[in-house]
Parts: C-alpha cells; structure tokens; sequence
C-alpha cells in the first residue's frame, strides 16, 4: 500500500480527476468502497474496478518510466557524498 501511494505521488497528474477522487478517498481518507460509491452515485463494483485500474495504470507508468525507481537510485547516491553537496541536491529534489 505504500508502494501504491509513492507511485500516486509520482505520476498522479496523468489520471483523470475521478481516478484522483476515488484513490484519494480510499488510500488517503479510508472510505470503504460502498462510501465511496455511495457519496459519486455510482456501484460498488465500479468503485472497485477503477481502484484496480489505477493500481494498473500506476503500476505501468513506474514500469515505462521508472522514476521512483530512479529516485531511489539517486538517494543511495546521495548518500554517499559529501553534506554540503548533498544538501544542495536535496534542495534541488
């Protein structure tokens, strides 16, 4: 779930703004996927259906574009340089 999150952090901007709603509502404010449904007039069903396209959608971005991956990557580097230097480049993450 954590992954999940990260990589939402990542490549959020390329949902739609519903995909946003419904991930935000149940991964961030933890509504059940009946509150969900209850609250965009739509099923349960559907709720679930887009959640696990998300995670899909998700999932493909970091597999194309590998930018958490490469985050990580970048931070191992980071530490292990010098802090005046590492100070910079977090200010520039």
């Amino acid at each position: 779930m954590v992954e999940i999150t990260i990589l939402y952090d990542y490549y959020s901007e390329l949902l739609t703004e519903k995909q946003k709603l419904y991930f935000e509502d149940y991964y961030f404010y933890n509504l059940s996927l009946q509150e969900i449904a209850d609250n965009n007039k739509i099923s349960r069903n559907a709720v679930h259906k887009s959640l696990k396209d998300i995670v899909n959608k998700l999932n493909y971005y970091e597999d194309k574009l590998k930018l958490y991956e490469k985050g990580k990557e970048i931070n191992k580097l980071i530490e292990n340089i010098d802090n005046n230097i590492k100070e910079k480049i977090k200010e520039l993450i």
